[in-house]
């Protein structure tokens, strides 16, 4: 079995810094990378809240995020596809199977929550990670370097204890 092809650090850095550039400049977007307020932005859409004093506050924003997102799920799609060729659909990958269980409904519940937690996250601390740590580490503000430190830590520290036996 041959490992899947993976961009390497130094041109995945070179990227990341080109989407910065390119959407921080006024040939670009002219505002941070973000994601999180598309959710609300999508929610005020779907249950007819347009009218209300928060979506006009974000609508701006949230349709700029939702645009972001569809970019995001269209280029990761095309790279997994065609470029490393590694696109497999799964409900249960590997690492869950091993680790914890064979339910697709103990998956799909962990996952619901694990989502939830980081959308209520992202909205209580007004910004999701991209936002927070990209936008704001990238313009080396202290808040997006020091988020982004306690995120990594909490990364592991979740993971450790997520799955124990690894």
């Amino acid at each position: 079995m041959s490992l899947p092809r993976r961009l390497g650090w130094i041109p995945g850095g070179i990227l990341i810094a080109l989407l910065i550039w390119f959407t921080f400049s006024v040939w670009g977007a002219d505002r941070p990378i973000g994601a999180s307020t598309a959710i609300s932005y999508m929610g005020g859409w779907l249950f007819g809240l347009q009218e209300s004093e928060y979506f006009q506050k974000i609508k701006g924003s949230g349709a700029w995020e939702v645009l972001f997102l569809i970019g995001v799920l269209i280029g990761g799609s095309f790279t997994s596809l065609f470029i490393t060729k590694t696109f497999k659909f799964r409900v249960l990958p590997p690492l869950w199977r091993k680790h914890k269980n064979e339910s697709v409904a103990s998956r799909l519940i962990w996952s619901f929550i694990g989502g939830f937690l980081v959308v209520f996250g992202a909205r209580l601390a007004g910004g999701c990670t991209s936002g927070h740590f990209l936008s704001g580490a990238s313009q080396t503000a202290v808040s997006g370097l020091i988020f982004g430190g306690v995120v990594i830590v909490v990364l592991i520290v979740t993971g450790r204890l997520f799955y124990k036996n690894l």
